[in-house]
């Protein structure tokens, strides 16, 4: 009796140790092998950390070069097309015009481009090209990668780090208007000023260099450009002993100027060739002056390959001739700032300071027959 009832209860285990493993099976599932080959889900260990995901790749880096300028702006927008027609142009003649790229900005935006530029990993941002754009720059105290500015500031404000400046500054031009008149020892200049403040930069750049160099303090007669007061100027003048004059008014009036000064010999920045008239020409007979290479010498051999717009002006042409050589200034910047930059260019002899500064010398030139001369010998 006792054996007929430990078989009736293990007979009713065994049923009901069934029924619980059917209500744990979904109703409808089916066990199904994997086919041959398939892949088998192996369960991790407890203790096993999670599976990593796949890393995003890096987005590739853009071209090493940007050129940043005002391209959308009112105010300057031609002059900056000038800049970048240069410098693509001296980067297609080097067969590396994948290596730029040109980021416009407008009036107000210029810090924007500056982001946008080294987010793209870009190693050399070519810009600002309008100095209160560099201000701007500076004041917003970005982590700038090496820069090379298209203008410069006119105080004592300190570049941020890796920011080189390489400008058409009319100061260039005083500088070598007073290296060459002490080189021919002349003794007493006068200065025949205007009243902008781009010829009052250029005259007082002119009598700190020149002073520097042990020149006497010029003489400075201010230009009233009326009937009575050319015929003052041309009193004034007469009372003074001097072998070189300094012209230092603006292209239309440096003609008039000219007329009423002694015959000795003149100086002008490069403002004085404005493409004058044959009667402006005439008047501008034998006056020296400083200008670019590209204007100077257009017929040299260094620019046989590259393309020459017929710009509407003078000032346009500088401009691209600036574009042609920041270019060149900016593929020896990009693997490192370079410990020694020199060159002869479309602008004149650039060379790095110890300043962070990349300084231009323009070309010595004269008026002759209403013709621009180099004053000396092509280099």
């Amino acid at each position: 009796m006792f054996s007929s009832t430990l078989r009736s209860l293990a007979g009713a285990l065994a049923l009901t140790f069934a029924a619980f493993c059917a209500a744990q099976a979904p109703a409808t599932s089916t066990f199904e092998p994997p086919p041959p080959g398939a892949p088998v889900a192996v369960p991790l260990p407890p203790d096993a950390p999670p599976p990593s995901l796949p890393l995003p790749q890096p987005r590739p880096p853009g071209p090493p070069i940007a050129l940043v300028l005002p391209l959308t702006s009112p105010d300057y927008a031609r002059a900056a097309e000038a800049v970048r027609d240069g410098f693509l142009a001296a980067a297609e003649a080097a067969g590396a015009k994948a290596r730029v790229t040109v980021i416009p900005h407008g009036n107000d935006n210029v810090v924007a481009a500056f982001d946008q530029a080294r987010e793209g990993g870009a190693r050399v941002v070519v810009g600002p090209l309008v100095r209160d754009d560099l201000r701007a720059l500076i004041a917003a105290d970005r982590d700038l990668p090496v820069t090379i500015a298209l203008n410069q500031l006119d105080d004592a404000t300190t570049l941020p780090p890796r920011v080189y400046t390489f400008a058409l500054a009319i100061e260039s031009d005083a500088r070598t208007i007073a290296l060459r008149m002490h080189a021919e020892n002349v003794q007493n200049v006068a200065i025949i000023g205007g009243e902008t403040p781009l010829m009052k930069r250029f005259a007082h750049a002119f009598t700190g260099e020149w002073i520097l160099l042990g020149g006497n303090l010029p003489q400075s007669l201010a230009l009233v450009p009326t009937q009575d007061g050319l015929r003052a100027l041309r009193r004034d003048l007469a009372k003074l002993n001097v072998d070189a004059i300094l012209i230092a008014v603006d292209g239309p009036d440096a003609a008039l100027v000219r007329t009423f000064a002694p015959r000795v010999t003149a100086w002008a920045s490069g403002q004085v060739n404005q493409r004058p008239g044959p009667a402006a020409a005439r008047d501008l007979e034998d006056v020296r002056f400083v200008d670019v290479s590209w204007i100077v010498a257009p017929e040299s051999a260094a620019f046989a390959k590259l393309p020459r717009p017929d710009y509407a002006s003078a000032a346009l042409d500088r401009l691209y001739a600036l574009g042609l050589d920041a270019y060149r200034v900016a593929e020896a910047f990009v693997e490192a700032p370079p410990d020694r930059l020199v060159f002869d260019g479309a602008t004149g002899r650039v060379e790095l300071s110890d300043a962070r500064q990349i300084a231009r010398e323009g070309r010595l030139a004269t008026f002759r027959s209403g013709a621009i001369v180099p004053l000396d010998g092509g280099r």
